[in-house]
């Protein structure tokens, strides 16, 4: 009996996008052309100009792809989660998740601000970087004030320390090449969320 083929064929976009993801996040943005991301991909360097005004616009798609797979991660630990505590808390385990996640050369560290450092001031791709990172803040706000309801400048703040300790464990675990300050870390806002 033959088996049907259930391989799905990826379209060029899907493969030049799947090609930039993994050779930005190895050897950052500037440090890969796009010959080799056609060459990844397999796909003619017509197949990337059919898709991508120009390598600046396959990078901002890349920026909006690493965000949106941020809160997938993000969302499928929130889902779980019963209590405000633990839908802050989820916040550092969809960090941990990314830290974890199986990369051809190792985990680097966030791959937003590693794109962003890239970047020059005022670009568009920084500006992108922002956004997500304004987002994750805004995230926690929303859980913490569901923690400490009727007082907005106390969730302000314990967002933005709570977001400063989960950057701050992210750039050590991305040095380190390892979870574990993003696990501290989640131990620490968990001391901090027990006190509320």
């Amino acid at each position: 009996m033959t088996m049907p083929d259930t391989s799905v064929k990826q379209s060029a976009y899907d493969r030049l996008m799947q090609a930039a993801m993994i050779l930005f996040y190895n050897h950052g943005i500037s440090g890969t052309g796009i010959d080799a991301i056609v060459e990844r991909a397999g796909v003619a360097k017509k197949s990337l100009y059919n898709n991508f005004a120009s390598k600046a616009d396959l990078v901002n798609q890349y920026l909006e792809a690493r965000h949106a797979e941020w809160l997938a991660l993000y969302n499928a630990r929130e889902a779980t989660a019963s209590h405000p505590r633990d839908r802050v808390l989820a916040v550092f385990d969809a960090y941990q998740d990314h830290a974890e996640h199986v990369y051809e050369r190792g985990f680097r560290g966030c791959g937003l601000l590693n794109a962003a450092a890239e970047l020059e001031a005022g670009d568009i791709g920084r500006t992108a970087v922002r956004r997500h990172k304004e987002q994750v803040e805004s995230i926690l706000a929303q859980h913490l004030s569901e923690l400490v309801p009727d007082d907005a400048d106390r969730v302000a703040s314990l967002a933005a320390h709570i977001a400063f300790l989960l950057e701050g464990a992210m750039a050590r675990a991305g040095l380190e090449g390892s979870s574990a300050r993003v696990v501290s870390a989640r131990a620490m806002a968990s001391d901090m969320l027990k006190a509320l």
